[in-house]
C-alpha cells in the first residue's frame, strides 16, 4: 500500500497512516464490518512502530470510522462498491443521507420472530442472524424501524454474513449496507418481493428475498410513520459475474 499522496511535512506520521486507511475504507478495499489487519501487520506494512499504528486507529475511532472490541478493529464506514445499487439499500427503506445520531443499527444472534422463522424454514427456537434498524428525523418525526432475519442458507453461504455471527451481541453498530452485494458476490441471484400495506398510522413493508433455487435468504419487516396505498412489486437481481 502506497504512502499518503502529497502529505504535509508537518502532518504527524500517525495522521498519514490514518488517512491511508480511511482511503481504503472509502474505496471499499476494507468493506464495512470487516476486521482490519492487526497492529503488527499494519506496522510492518507501513514501516512504522505499533504505537504509531495505535495512534492512527485511535484517530479513526474518534472520528467514528472504525470500532474496536476484544476481537480487534472493524471498519464502520459505509461502503459504496461499484455494483452497489442505491435503490436496493439494505435494509429496505434505509436512508443513506440521514444525519448522524438519527439512525441506529444492531445485529444479534437470536431466535427470530415466529413469522420470520416460518418464512425462512427455520426450526422452532433455532437462532439466526437478526438485524435491527431504526431512524428518524432530527425532530423525531418520520420514524422508521426494520427487523431483518437471515436464513441458515444466507449465513452459511455468504462469507461476510457468517463473520457477523461471532460479534452479533446487539451492542456494536452493524454495517450491513452491502448485504445484497455480498449475496450476489456469493453467486446468488436475488428475487425480491416487497408487499407494502397501508396501516392506520403507518405503512408496513415486508420484503422476502429468495435465490435462483427458490431458497429463502432473508425477510424484513419495515414500519414507516406514513400513509400510502397498498402496493406489491417484484424484481430479480442477477448474481454478480
Amino acid at each position: 500500500m502506497a504512502r499518503t499522496t502529497h502529505p504535509s511535512d508537518h502532518e504527524p506520521l500517525y495522521a498519514r497512516i490514518a488517512a491511508q486507511l480511511l482511503g481504503e475504507l472509502r474505496k471499499g478495499i476494507i468493506p464495512p464490518g470487516e476486521r482490519l489487519p492487526g497492529e503488527r501487520e499494519l506496522a510492518t506494512r507501513f514501516g512504522v512502530s505499533r504505537e504509531t499504528v495505535r495512534q492512527a486507529l485511535h484517530m479513526l475511532r474518534r472520528d467514528g470510522q472504525v470500532s474496536t472490541d476484544r476481537r480487534g478493529s472493524h471498519a464502520t464506514l459505509s461502503g459504496t462498491g461499484a455494483e452497489h445499487v442505491p435503490s436496493l439499500d439494505f435494509p429496505v427503506g434505509a436512508h443513506t443521507g440521514e444525519p448522524d445520531g438519527c439512525r441506529r443499527t444492531t445485529v444479534t444472534w437470536e431466535t427470530p420472530p415466529p413469522e420470520h422463522a416460518e418464512a425462512l424454514g427455520l426450526a422452532p427456537l433455532r437462532a439466526t442472524l437478526v438485524h435491527r434498524y431504526e431512524s428518524a428525523a432530527a425532530d423525531g418525526s418520520g420514524l422508521r424501524s426494520a427487523v431483518t432475519s437471515f436464513s441458515a442458507i444466507a449465513v452459511t453461504e455468504v462469507e461476510e454474513l457468517a463473520r457477523y455471527r461471532d460479534r452479533a451481541n446487539g451492542h456494536a453498530s452493524a454495517q450491513l449496507s452491502r448485504a445484497y452485494d455480498w449475496m450476489r458476490k456469493a453467486g446468488l441471484t436475488l428475487h425480491h418481493r416487497d408487499a407494502i400495506t397501508r396501516l392506520p398510522q403507518s405503512v408496513r413493508v415486508t420484503r422476502r428475498v429468495h435465490d435462483q433455487y427458490d431458497r429463502p435468504l432473508e425477510i424484513t419487516d419495515l414500519t414507516v410513520a406514513a400513509q400510502q396505498d397498498a402496493l406489491v412489486y417484484e424484481f430479480t437481481l442477477p448474481a454478480a459475474k
